[in-house]
């Protein structure tokens, strides 16, 4: 572990290990049919999802008693200047099929600014992480993304096609393929954390939430790259956004940034 004499140096690293024990949690049910149900909103869960995120929450509680909480499965307590947001297990429809491209997301928001956030992959033995000013790291090997700077030569990935869809994105989307030299649909972390580590240049996800934005917005620019909402901000309440290298951060918003005139 990078040890570190930051602002947030102990929330990281208490975050971390939540993070892990939190992940041994979850893959005590990995790969092996556990029910998905379905929520009010269409969205899967499991028994390892609210498990998962009760644990992360009684601890945050007992460590930070008056910091507020995000999650997905139990909603937003007591939202206040500094507020945990969680992920239990972002892929669910993924980890209930086996599939280990699903991960476990937690960030810390303090006023309107993420200032650290992980992404960990326990079945991928994978984790992400990065603080305000620190840089991003994968493990303890601090991570940057790539310098590309031509469309044609460029990997894209991209998140769910329906939601791309549904967002009025296709004509875009088809541009984008036409432009850059690969794509893929990888989903989830994944698609994300190609970019953090400079071996794709951009990545596009729509009709998601908050706390799948999270730390996925402060790994990126920790790692040299830009995160940009589809609204024309840098927020992580409007449902969708791109991540991306900054030499073709701009090219990506040209391709998929439609102004309201």
């Amino acid at each position: 572990m990078v040890i570190s004499t930051s602002a947030y140096a102990q929330e990281l690293a208490f975050a971390r290990q939540i993070v892990a024990e939190a992940g041994r949690i979850a893959m005590g049910y990995f790969d092996t049919g556990i029910k998905v149900d379905t929520k009010a909103d269409g969205s899967p869960v499991t028994r390892a999802d609210k498990e998962v995120e009760q644990f992360i929450r009684a601890r945050l509680e007992e460590r930070f008693p008056e910091d507020g909480i995000l999650g997905e499965e139990e909603g937003e307590a007591r939202k206040k200047e500094r507020t945990w947001i969680v992920d239990p297990i972002d892929g669910t429809y993924n980890f209930a099929r086996g599939i280990p491209i699903w991960s476990t997301l937690l960030a810390l928001e303090v006023g309107q600014d993420i200032v650290l956030g992980i992404v960990s992959a326990p079945a991928m033995n994978e984790v992400f992480y990065a603080e305000r000013g620190h840089g991003a790291f994968k493990g303890d090997k601090q991570i940057h993304v790539s310098q590309v700077d031509k469309l044609a030569s460029a990997m894209f990935n991209f998140g769910g096609p329906n939601r791309i869809v549904d967002k009025g994105l296709w004509p875009a989307l088809t541009e984008c393929v036409k432009l850059t030299e690969r794509q893929r649909g990888f989903g989830d972390y994944l698609g994300f954390s190609l970019v953090f580590e400079g071996r794709s240049e951009a990545m596009l996800e729509t009709g998601v939430q908050p706390w799948d934005l999270a730390p996925m917005k402060i790994i990126v620019q920790e790692a040299g790259g830009e995160y940009f909402d589809l609204s024309g901000g840098e927020s992580i309440y409007t449902g969708s956004c791109l991540v991306a290298n900054r030499l073709l951060m701009p090219e990506f918003k040209r391709i998929f940034y439609k102004p309201k005139i």
